[in-house]
């Protein structure tokens, strides 16, 4: 991913990191002992390059598959699903005029009501990483951010939409599994549009 960003000739505001959920265990973090990855393992990835300018920030998930499998078990697309639904609570919130904090705390009540499990960190897309503007809390700041958490929203911005839920997979003996996306979308007069879509199935590697 490296090499490919390199010969298009973009910038790389952080290298590509892969995090491996699999049945009963999680591995380590990225940075530390490296793991083998198998199959039958979910993989996330989390990554970030420079285009336009701007220090984009995107975070997919891949699953390996088992053989004789043609697709991801239901148990990991219904999380995928339920992390979708996430992100169409926070654009439903995230308008224009509004604040961060008001925008995560009626995103975050939602999608309680729904049991999704949710945890969102949104932060504007810019010149450099986590760039300037009203986030939509941080990993450790979940009831609302002092000062940049009440900043509004103004149109023609472009932002990240970074989150996650923690859903059960049912053939995981229902294990909690976290499900991260992110992708970058822009505030529009008429409202939120993706830059580039958005994922709602998984990578397959066969």
């Amino acid at each position: 991913m490296r090499q490919r960003v390199a010969e298009m000739g973009l910038g790389l505001w952080f290298h590509p990191a892969i995090t491996i959920w699999r049945r009963e265990l999680r591995s380590a973090e990225p940075d530390s002992e490296p793991q083998v990855i198998a199959r039958g393992d979910m993989l996330h990835c989390d990554f970030g390059i420079v285009y336009l300018g701007f220090c984009t920030d995107t975070q997919h998930n891949a699953y390996v598959l088992l053989p004789g499998e043609t697709d991801a078990p239901a148990g990991l697309k219904a999380g995928l699903g339920a992390a979708n639904r996430l992100q169409d609570l926070v654009i439903q919130f995230a308008r224009t005029g509004a604040t961060g904090n008001a925008a995560l705390a009626a995103a975050l009540a939602q999608a309680r009501r729904e049991g999704l499990g949710p945890s969102v960190y949104c932060h504007p897309i810019g010149y450099h990483g986590h760039g300037a503007g009203p986030l939509i809390g941080m990993v450790d700041y979940q009831n609302g951010v002092p000062g940049r958490g009440d900043y509004i929203f103004w149109p023609d911005t472009w932002h990240s939409i970074e989150l996650n839920v923690l859903h059960p997979v049912k053939e995981w003996d229902n294990q909690p599994v976290r499900f991260a996306l992110e992708e970058d979308a822009a505030l529009l007069p008429s409202g939120w549009d993706w830059i580039d879509g958005r994922q709602t199935q998984f990578y397959l590697i066969r």
